[in-house]
């Protein structure tokens, strides 16, 4: 393929946005905003409500993406020195000579100031905040610090849960009752569900990468990156186990407040338990005789199934199908006789009252 051509020009973008990463977080923020607690759910009325907005949703995913597309460029940008010195990164783009560090630059510029720019004009400017926040985090924070402290795989989570809040706050700001401010989307009465996603995207991190790192742990030595796969073998065992084991309660909790019925607290579990049961074996070989392989592949199937799931058992999902399958209505008070309206006194207590306005209208 020619070295100018425009086939192998976006293949190697596609490449500096790391698409199986990028599709993940996407996947995320798109859960998030689909679990976001709308009204009277699959009411006619309610399905057309911006809460709901297909557009909304279109630019908060192409806006993750193009957000997620510059930081991994950026991480590269910085890293092709060691990229080249280690077997999951030496293909890379720029290891391999297929773009220079300028056009690189200008990708990776090009794709945050699209991405942000999606979310702040068609979503809102908190989730835009949030996407430029990760950016930096990822490549100005998390990248120089992973040779310098093993810490790094902290700030690696929370980069990793930072985009389902980014999903909760779209939708929110869609129902939003004020002035539709980040504190309004982020910390009202109500966003436990966006914190809760958030904190499993964070557990899931480390069962994830710390067995991932386990193979190639003289790699990361090697090329001087801080990973407590080397550094401290017990103790990534130990963490691992620690947040894998974590995911439980978290998913307990998005039944507990009624973002997801019970059937989730269920099946969630099962898949916790396959996690958590590879995970110990992982701690308990210290990452020998298969264990690693076993946790990464239970870690890489995990998530998405959770996602999955807790979508699957959206509270209030399958009541309002069946309802409206067999033609029920959803609040038998909302029907009333054609000459009357109902109200409720500031007890709570139902009244019947005269409609001030007729057809024939005064």
């Amino acid at each position: 393929m020619p070295a100018t051509s425009l086939r192998r020009l976006l293949t190697t973008c596609l490449s500096l946005s790391k698409p199986r990463l990028s599709f993940l977080i996407v996947l995320t923020t798109a859960t998030a905003y689909s679990l976001y607690p709308v009204p009277a759910l699959l009411l006619p009325s309610s399905t057309a409500s911006p809460s709901l907005s297909a557009l909304t949703l279109i630019f908060l995913t192409s806006g993750t993406a193009l957000c997620c597309a510059s930081a991994n460029a950026l991480n590269m940008l910085l890293e092709p020195k060691y990229d080249a010195q280690m077997s999951r990164t030496r293909n890379r783009p720029l290891v391999r000579g297929l773009i220079g560090k300028k056009g690189a630059l200008i990708f990776a510029a090009a794709a945050g100031a699209l991405g942000t720019g999606s979310l702040w004009f068609g979503v809102n400017p908190t989730v835009a905040f949030l996407g430029g926040l990760n950016i930096v985090l990822y490549a100005g924070i998390y990248t120089p610090m992973k040779r310098i402290s093993v810490l790094n795989t902290w700030v690696g989570a929370i980069v990793g849960g930072i985009p389902p809040l980014m999903g909760w706050a779209a939708a929110a700001g869609q129902s939003a009752t004020g002035s539709g401010e980040w504190r309004e989307l982020l910390f009202r009465e109500g966003s436990i569900g966006g914190w809760l996603l958030a904190g499993l995207l964070f557990a899931w991190q480390f069962p994830h990468f710390n067995s991932l790192s386990w193979p190639i742990r003289e790699e990361y030595k090697n090329a001087g990156y801080r990973m407590l796969a080397w550094t401290n073998a017990k103790m990534n065992g130990r963490v691992a186990l620690r947040y894998a084991i974590l995911c439980f309660p978290i998913c307990a909790g998005l039944w507990w407040f009624q973002i997801t019925d019970q059937g989730f607290l269920v099946t969630s579990s099962i898949v916790n338990a396959w996690m958590v049961k590879e995970a110990w074996r992982f701690w308990r070989k210290e990452g020998h005789k298969g264990s690693a392989r076993g946790l990464f592949w239970a870690s890489v199937w995990h998530l998405p199934v959770v996602m999955v799931l807790a979508m699957v058992h959206k509270k209030g999902l399958w009541e309002g199908i069946w309802k409206r399958l067999n033609g029920e209505n959803e609040d038998e008070d909302l029907w009333l006789d054609d000459e009357e309206v109902q109200t409720r006194d500031t007890h709570g207590h139902a009244l019947r009252v005269a409609r001030a306005l007729t057809s024939s209208g005064s």
